[in-house]
């Protein structure tokens, strides 16, 4: 997964100064991905109207999905009300796919345990290409660089890391895993 992590931070390095300084937080994801990608978010309440949207099953959810043919990013609104840094880690996830899979027709629908699954245990393996928008989500919207600075600013506290990107436990517990090195 290195290479999402470098892709993700070229990506980041290519956001214009007047979208992102590269310092303030939370990323502005929202405005990057209007402005700087030119893709509409747009809170949805069912996914399933979306062309071509999968038919799901009983108790299924599509948490987000990619429309690359008409430039958007549709969240489940639901969702979204509930758990705002979730609707973020989605925007971002989303990006991840337009970055990483994007092709120039079909439309990427994300289900709700393809994005952040809320409890680690309910974790099942994903197919390649999530797991690679999930890397690439948690890496723009928590560089490494600024998780490292902000674990010091904020002494450790893990919810004040939260608050200050903007996300959600779950993720901030699998960044800091993956960026902060134990001392020896």
């Amino acid at each position: 997964m290195v290479e999402i992590e470098r892709a993700a931070e070229a990506f980041l390095a290519g956001i214009p100064r007047y979208v992102w300084d590269g310092a303030t937080l939370p990323v502005p994801i929202e405005e990057i991905a209007d402005t700087h990608v030119g893709l509409l978010v747009r809170d949805v309440e069912d996914l399933g109207t979306a062309p071509g949207a999968p038919k799901l099953g009983h108790g299924q959810a599509l948490s987000g999905l990619l429309l690359p043919a008409v430039g958007e990013i549709w969240v489940n609104a639901g969702e979204a009300r509930q758990w705002p840094a979730r609707r973020r880690f989605t925007i971002a996830h989303e990006l991840g796919h337009w970055r990483l899979h994007r092709d120039a027709e079909r439309g990427v629908f994300c289900r709700s345990g393809s994005i952040e699954p809320a409890k680690p245990q309910a974790r099942v393996p994903l197919p390649p290409a999530e797991d690679e928008a999930n890397v690439f989500a948690a890496a723009i919207l928590m560089p490494p660089r600024l998780v490292q600075e902000q674990y010091v600013i904020c002494d450790r506290d893990f919810f004040r890391l939260c608050d200050t990107f903007g996300a959600s436990g779950a993720a901030m517990g699998r960044r800091l895993h993956a960026v902060i090195k134990p001392a020896s």
